[in-house]
């Protein structure tokens, strides 16, 4: 375990695995098939009302933007400041300071609507009678908000000494040290250990710390988490980036048996093995389906007019498109492809578009463009599908609605758009 520990620091600066990439290739078929291949380069409500408080308490009382204060309000939302008011109180009166707050309830909004008197402050006071000061309080908990959504004295308690080991890991060199402070054996040190290892590797803490209070598969065992480990670092994910952590989920998961049925079974459906892992390195999930839902899949693509070869040039553009409900295909490419007029190379060139929200984005601005035809402001051929979807709402408005000098126009086009 401890040899990628030592290795660790100077890999990530280089990005050179080969030595565990050696290892790999001799030890698993899995491997072998990845590096002979050349791979290329998304909580309570109470409506509107409650909403729009919601976002000027925000903005107002911890200096949010509004755009930030939106998106929070879509998680928790309040009618009054009485109770988040008690919340934002019981914080400073534990000595954490405004950027800290704020800090906290981007992170976790719903301690918002919490009972300051009845659960947050006994967990507050539950951690200082533990012996923790209130320098190291706050830092720990504004690091991870989440541990105070724990119920548990003892949860609470194993997760914060989780973070606070993690947190002195990163202010030292003395990894091996704080691992063997821990109860040999037990759940906890190898769950330490096994994020210190990551961490070491250059894992940075708002990944970990999304492990730390999850039940992770990736985070617990010790000889299958070292093997799957040394395959994803030998494969070349970044560790620095989510999909290290997505490909040993799904490696940790699968054994090589199945991932190579999973394989032979896109090879039936006429991809080779190099598109496989190099789809594969951009979205790892594209292991995780089932040959029956891989099956079902093309089947929908295909009762759609989609050809064999249409598919394949689909999922190694968007392989998230496997993972899409044969309701959703059809849905959204009905629209787009039969109600529309836009042909299905475009989708085949554009198929991200099949990701897109219908009510939010495909149909709002669908419509739109089929007004502006209908009055022939356009001309009588669609626009670019990706001139349309794949740019912001104030981009797309700008462009189709905003632009045009006829100011009741402008209102029209507008009430299309938001009553779509």
């Amino acid at each position: 375990m401890y040899s990628l520990i030592r290795h660790g620091r100077r890999l990530v600066e280089l990005q050179k695995w080969c030595h565990l990439r050696v290892s790999v290739q001799k030890a698993s078929p899995l491997s072998n098939s990845f590096s002979s291949t050349t791979v290329s380069r998304p909580s309570p409500r109470v409506g509107r009302k409650g909403n729009n408080f919601t976002v000027s308490y925000l903005v107002d009382s911890l200096g949010l933007t509004r755009k930030l204060a939106e998106s929070i309000s879509r998680k928790v939302s309040f009618e009054d400041k009485g109770n988040p008011e008690s919340v934002l109180n019981l914080f400073r009166s534990h000595g954490f300071t405004d950027s800290q707050i704020s800090s906290i309830i981007t992170d976790y909004p719903q301690l918002l609507i919490a009972d300051a008197e009845k659960s947050l402050g006994p967990k507050l006071q539950f951690l200082q009678s533990r012996g923790a000061s209130s320098s190291e309080l706050t830092e720990i908990v504004s690091t991870v908000p989440k541990i105070l959504g724990r119920k548990r004295d003892t949860s609470i308690s194993r997760y914060y000494d989780f973070v606070k080991v993690i947190i002195e890991a990163d202010k030292s060199s003395k990894y091996e040290k704080l691992c063997h402070s821990l109860p040999q054996g037990c759940k906890q040190e190898n769950k330490i250990r096994n994020l210190l290892v990551l961490r070491e590797l250059g894992v940075p803490q708002r990944l970990l710390f999304s492990l730390l209070i999850s039940c992770d598969v990736p985070v617990f065992g010790k000889e299958k988490f070292e093997e799957s480990l040394k395959k994803v670092v030998g494969m070349g994910f970044d560790p620095t980036s989510a999909k290290f952590l997505e490909a040993l989920r799904v490696v940790q998961r699968l054994s090589d048996k199945t991932i190579e049925e999973k394989v032979n079974a896109y090879e039936r459906l006429g991809f080779d093995v190099g598109n496989v892992w190099a789809v594969f390195k951009r979205w790892p999930n594209f292991l995780t389906h089932s040959e029956k839902k891989i099956l079902s899949t093309i089947e929908t693509f295909q009762g759609l007019g989609f050809s064999r070869d249409e598919f394949s040039m689909l999922v190694k553009r968007f392989p998230q498109g496997i993972g899409l409900s044969a309701e959703t295909v059809k849905k959204k490419t009905e629209f787009l492809v039969k109600k529309m007029n836009w042909p299905i190379k475009a989708l085949v060139s554009n198929p991200a578009i099949l990701g897109y929200s219908m009510e939010k984005r495909t149909v709002p601005r669908g419509n739109v463009i089929k007004a502006l035809i209908s009055k022939g402001l356009i001309g009588s051929e669609l626009p670019s599908i990706s001139h349309v979807f794949i740019c912001t709402n104030q981009v797309f408005l700008n462009r189709y609605v905003k632009k045009h000098e006829d100011k009741q126009l402008v209102t029209e086009l507008m009430a299309i758009y938001r009553a779509s």
